[in-house]
């Protein structure tokens, strides 16, 4: 993967590059052709967070029944923020049961505001505010709705787990070659970078009604339940007209466009801070409307700018 990547982004400060992010990107046009690329488009990658739409189409397919803000929070990697503690205990009580019930691994709540509040008030590592709560209170809702057992949701082996692997490899039109665990203890499937900007586009083309379908609406109509306050994939969401986008851990991002065109990135050294430049130079060149601000990331000096980080996509 490294002697493959380009670069994507130059730190630049006072008019010189002082740092280079590199990696890889494939943005492909609403005929799912290449028409942009830096680095290898087909290097395999764990997609991380960036996978949970695909995941949650496999919940939709077994049973689950959420739409709207509740479908998008199964989608999130949430910032902890009450309503996302909120929906998360709505999705739990519509299936008969409690945060007991959830397995990933506690942590703080991502929002650093939030995060400041909930240590402020004495609060330790908890499952319930921890980023994929929603995903998980989606993973036991779909357990309760296809009659699977709830204990050992997270195993690769247990039939949820087996079904969203056959979604993933599915949407994504690879072989999950490598299987490891995620963060949040739920098992990761490997896919190709093309492969992912693949799958978000066959999310915004599905036919309405679709498990596809559904994902999408859902999270391009409630931006906040799939980040949170200032968060950059909430943004672009809402200021995006019909895009889909989410996030993921160690440098991914995925977004596709009403048309079906879809961009998929991955940072070699799992920085988020050039994805925002990166996201929105890839999407103009696909021919998307997006504001100045969602590709504007300045590097400050004494608290002023002097310089910024740039898109290297040419």
């Amino acid at each position: 993967m490294d002697d493959r990547a380009q670069a994507l982004a130059h730190v630049v400060r006072g008019g010189t590059v002082e740092s280079v992010h590199r990696g890889h990107l494939v943005a492909l046009d609403g005929g799912g052709s290449p028409v942009l690329h830096r680095g290898d488009p087909d290097v395999t990658v764990f997609a991380r967070s960036t996978l949970k739409p695909v995941q949650a189409v496999a919940m939709l397919r077994a049973g689950l029944d959420l739409d709207g803000e509740l479908l998008a929070l199964a989608c999130s990697s949430h910032s902890g923020e009450p309503i996302h503690v909120d929906g998360v205990r709505r999705i739990l009580a519509g299936a008969g049961r409690t945060e007991d019930d959830l397995a990933n691994t506690p942590a703080y709540p991502l929002g650093e505001d939030v995060g400041a509040t909930w240590r402020a008030d004495g609060f330790g590592p908890s499952s319930l505010v921890q980023n994929c709560s929603g995903k998980h209170a989606a993973m036991i809702a779909t357990c309760v709705a296809a009659g699977w057992p709830v204990e050992g949701y997270r195993a690769p082996d247990h039939p949820l787990q087996e079904s969203v692997r056959e979604t993933v490899q599915e949407l994504t039109g690879d072989a999950a070659e490598h299987v490891t665990v995620d963060g949040c203890g739920a098992p990761l499937y490997s896919c190709t970078l093309t492969g992912l900007a693949h799958a978000f586009a066959r999310l915004v083309l599905a036919e309405p009604g679709s498990a596809e379908h559904r994902v999408a609406a859902a999270m391009s109509a409630h931006p906040e339940w799939v980040g949170g306050i200032g968060r950059d994939v909430s943004a672009f969401l809402s200021e995006v007209p019909g895009l889909v986008a989410k996030d993921g851990a160690e440098g991914v991002w995925a977004a596709a466009l009403p048309d079906g065109g879809a961009v998929a990135v991955k940072v070699l050294d799992g920085a988020m801070r050039p994805l925002p430049v990166v996201v929105a130079g890839a999407l103009r060149a696909l021919g998307a409307d997006v504001p100045d601000d969602l590709g504007r990331r300045p590097v400050l000096g004494g608290g002023e700018p002097v310089g910024e980080i740039r898109a290297v996509l040419a």
